[in-house]
């Protein structure tokens, strides 16, 4: 799978599991990592349109996401 944005990471430990915490965090990172008001938009409508697997699913897709070690 191709990330879109693969130079900007994001840690999804410590959001609590909160798919909007989740969202926000992710978007905070696009924006800061220059991505389009567009893209930004896109990225969340993507996001929302599933369950939880898919929004993990969708920011797998969007951005590296870094692991714990």
């Amino acid at each position: 799978m191709e990330v879109k944005y693969p130079e900007i990471h994001v840690r999804l430990v410590g959001t609590d599991s909160n798919a909007f915490s989740i969202i926000g965090t992710v978007t905070k990172e696009l924006k800061r990592g220059g991505a389009t008001d567009l893209d930004i938009e896109e990225f969340q409508a993507e996001a929302t349109s599933g369950d939880y697997d898919h929004l993990l699913q969708t920011v797998m897709k969007w951005v590296t996401v870094e692991q714990d070690d």
